[in-house]
């Protein structure tokens, strides 16, 4: 698929060296993503909280590529050098190569960090792959000069979206859109947009303390388990119900509605996990002490009326959302009561952000 929009004209400038630094978050879907068809389309839209404190800051040096016959390119992780790293990138290289010309005509180091620690259990593909699409924006913007900043968030998201679908939605902030959705202006399949209508005052700087159940390796890869909607038995059915609301939380985030808010928020974490328990193969993602995270937060909120919930990714750790005003009663519930739960005693703080940033 060749969305010709996004494919440069002839270069006016040329550029023999040089390098570019972004810093980009994560995020945590609201509304899932669960399903994609061929080049990274997603089978239904979602929506996100962008992260601030888990970021990756990714460095791209380059230098003329004399030969131009391969992509030519190592990888860092925190100063190491990691070629188990480079066949993603490879892949990567192959699919945006048409949208960025420019590829084979230079050798690139990436230098990359994270602020999370490695094998965290939270997706760094996301603000990894971000970053990189922003830094590689960054030498098309200097070759072709004339680009507007709108059409470079645009583009990035795009190309971003082409490495890991979910980082199309980490270039800004502060809650992401990603698909197309008949009631959200200018959503697209084809990169995330900034959530165009208004947010009530009870969702800004949005607290997300992210409790770390299971640091190993995922039990299964993001592309195979969006691979196994296809066929699925409930697929067709959830991807209604992903549209149906994510146009429930418009008018939800208009207003404040916060118990609507946890409920939604809840439930989509919970059918995510059931598409992989009644997929074939099948899985089950949570772990024990995911489950009695979950009872902890429900028994809490019966007991206090606090407005805290949860959500999760395609994992077993376990991020509690909650409103800013309740920061200091929900961290010391966690601290008292949720962090016996995590592999030693590790969790995260987070809040909403306002997405990447040069540097």
């Amino acid at each position: 698929m060749i969305h010709d929009e996004f494919i440069p004209q002839v270069y006016a400038e040329q550029v023999e060296n040089g390098s570019f630094t972004w810093v980009s978050p994560s995020n945590i879907a609201l509304v899932k993503y669960w399903g994609k068809k061929q080049d990274q389309i997603p089978e239904n839209p979602s929506i996100s909280f962008t992260l601030d404190n888990c970021k990756t800051t990714t460095k791209l040096s380059f230098t003329k590529n004399e030969r131009e016959e391969d992509f030519s390119f190592e990888v860092f992780l925190d100063g190491v050098k990691k070629d188990d790293f480079k066949p993603k990138i490879a892949t990567f290289f192959k699919r945006v190569e048409v949208y960025l010309p420019f590829l084979k005509a230079y050798h690139f180091k990436i230098e990359t960090s994270n602020t999370f620690p490695h094998s965290s259990g939270i997706a760094s593909s996301a603000s990894g792959m971000s970053a990189l699409a922003l830094c590689l924006l960054s030498i098309e913007k200097k070759l072709c000069f004339e680009m507007s900043e709108e059409d470079f968030l645009r583009k990035a998201s795009f190309i971003a979206r082409l490495g890991s679908g979910s980082a199309c939605r980490s270039l800004e902030g502060n809650l992401v859109v990603w698909g197309k959705h008949d009631r959200i202006d200018g959503s697209s399949n084809l990169f995330g947009i900034q959530y165009p209508y208004e947010v009530h005052q009870n969702f800004q700087n949005y607290q997300d303390t992210i409790l770390l159940v299971d640091k190993g390796e995922k039990q299964v890869s993001s592309t195979v388990g969006h691979n196994l909607m296809h066929g699925h038995p409930f697929s067709s059915e959830r991807f209604k119900q992903a549209n149906n609301n994510l146009s429930q939380l418009i008018s939800i985030l208009k207003e404040g509605r916060l118990d609507e808010f946890i409920e939604l928020v809840e439930s989509e974490a919970l059918t995510l996990h059931a598409m992989m328990m009644t997929s074939l193969p099948y899985f089950i993602l949570m772990k024990p002490n995911t489950l009695e995270i979950i009872n902890k937060i429900w028994g809490f909120r019966k007991k206090t009326g606090s407005k805290v919930c949860f959500t999760l990714d395609a994992g077993a750790n376990v991020h509690v959302l909650y409103p800013e005003q309740e920061a200091s009663v929900v961290l010391e519930f966690i601290k008292n009561e949720l962090v016996v739960y995590c592999q030693n005693g590790q969790y995260i703080c987070d809040v909403v952000g306002l997405g990447a940033k040069q540097i």
